[in-house]
């Protein structure tokens, strides 16, 4: 497994790097069998420190966890804690599936783009009807069935997942609705 963890405008120790790394290794050998990679980055908020973990499962799944407190050890200890949390609910969703994904995840190679919000003063009509794009990166877009799409939108916490369905070879979206449901766009 590979670790990058780095301290946004704070330096990190060689023991809490460590600390990390063997916290993690005992988290994932729980709940995940082959675990890729994981980003461990440490910053300060205030008086407080923060721990923003991202992790990336063989399977597809990006767990996503942060977690806050005065101490920056405490900071990580909230974290894996609630990354332990999704792992555990994510090991018992797949038991509930009865199925057993054996190969990887396949990923599509899309482009992904960050638009400025318009700021308009009044009922003034807009020069252009083009938006300003003010980045554009590169996004992988998985190929999942519903149900999976739906488990990893909950896992990391997304309101929305776009989606290549397995059982139709199609792009399709999962969303969270206002009442809480789940929506389904299928095209």
């Amino acid at each position: 497994m590979r670790y990058t963890i780095a301290g946004h405008q704070i330096d990190i120790g060689t023991a809490l790097q460590e600390h990390v790394e063997t916290e993690l290794d005992t988290v994932i050998a729980k709940y995940a069998g082959r675990p890729t990679d994981a980003n461990i980055i440490f910053s300060k908020s205030g008086h407080q420190f923060v721990c923003e973990t991202t992790l990336h499962l063989s399977t597809g799944l990006t767990a996503q966890a942060k977690g806050m407190a005065g101490e920056i050890y405490a900071a990580f200890e909230a974290c894996a804690e609630k990354l332990d949390k999704q792992l555990r609910r994510y090991k018992r969703r797949l038991k509930d599936h009865h199925r057993n994904r054996v190969e990887p995840v396949e990923l599509l190679g899309a482009s992904s783009y960050i638009l400025a919000a318009e700021e308009q003063a009044g009922d003034d009509e807009p020069e252009s009807l083009q938006p300003i794009i003010v980045a554009e990166m590169e996004t992988k877009i998985p190929s999942l069935s519903v149900g999976e799409a739906v488990m990893q939108m909950e896992l990391a916490g997304a309101p929305v997942l776009v989606f290549r369905n397995e059982g139709k070879d199609e792009l399709n979206v999962v969303y969270r609705r206002d009442d809480g449901n789940i929506g389904w766009i299928d095209p």
